[in-house]
């Protein structure tokens, strides 16, 4: 069952559940999650791997950042990766699920996201791609996935403590032992 939010504002409060909610989602939070918002727009530019022991995620080129560019037009099938403005400080007894904002899809545009597991902190990485046949112009600032929470049940066997600890995009195209 979904944590709402009046329970989330609360865990904003006292634990920094999420860091940097926009006024709305502090004063006025529709629902049982918070909406986050667009920070930076990056493009792929290489080959990527994902091995057994192994993985290289391509380099990125910042394409666009909240604080410098008003918006990022999204050609018809473009692939994008879209960093948050919000961070999270996910403790041990939640996990976190995404669902895109239903205005991407009537735009046709689609967000692929991951779960976020008990224990990670730091910003958040979604990919974006435009479907559709027509231009889609996306406003840096813009809300565009919600996150929803959800209390994990039983004891883990350990919180998250992987790579991407911190929220980096990417591993900047070096190979790297997965742990």
């Amino acid at each position: 069952m979904a944590i709402g939010t009046k329970e989330l504002l609360k865990r904003v409060k006292q634990d920094r559940l999420v860091e940097n909610l926009s006024d709305r989602e502090l004063n006025n939070p529709e629902g049982t999650g918070f909406d986050l918002r667009v920070k930076k727009i990056y493009k792929i530019k290489e080959r990527g791997f994902l091995g057994v022991e192994q993985r290289k995620t391509p380099k990125v080129k910042l394409l666009a950042e909240h604080s410098e560019h008003k918006s990022y037009v999204l050609k018809p099938g473009e692939h994008i990766l879209v960093e948050t403005i919000e961070k999270v400080n996910m403790p041990g007894n939640l996990v976190a699920i995404f669902r895109p904002r239903s205005t991407l899809f009537r735009c046709g545009a689609a967000i692929h996201t991951a779960v976020c597991s008990p224990g990670y902190k730091g910003s958040l990485t979604f990919a974006m791609h435009n479907m559709s046949d027509q231009d889609f112009e996306l406003e840096l600032g813009s809300r565009i996935v919600q996150i929803l929470f959800f209390p994990v049940q039983g004891d883990l066997h350990r919180t998250y403590e992987g790579q991407w600890q911190g929220g980096r995009v990417t591993t900047a195209g070096e190979i790297e032992k997965q742990i």
